[in-house]
């Protein structure tokens, strides 16, 4: 995984995961799973609904991938697990349009 996150970070992108699990409980899955990004805690599930990422019988998140442009456009979007290659293919395209 580290190897995908340093793709992201060499093309000015900072990786980070959105969860509605309380820190402590973040800080304990990313030592278990030694994960090279930050969990952040969403309350409320407010960034979870903003991007689409609750189930549609509202039971809980769906694991779902944003992209989102320094300009705060949404890039990508995709619910499951996208294949990294995809997502920085997205990232460098979107930097030779800029």
């Amino acid at each position: 995984m580290s190897g995908s996150v340093d793709a992201f970070r060499r093309l000015d992108t900072e990786p980070f995961g959105v969860n509605p699990a309380d820190a402590a409980s973040h800080r304990a899955f990313i030592e278990a799973h030694n994960f090279p990004f930050d969990l952040l805690v969403d309350e409320g599930r407010l960034v979870a609904d903003a991007y689409g990422a609750v189930k549609p019988d509202g039971s809980g998140i769906q694991r779902t991938v944003v992209l989102v442009g320094k300009d705060g456009r949404v890039l990508f979007r995709a619910a499951g697990a996208p294949l990294p290659a995809e997502i920085v293919a997205v990232l460098e395209q979107a930097e030779d349009g800029a």
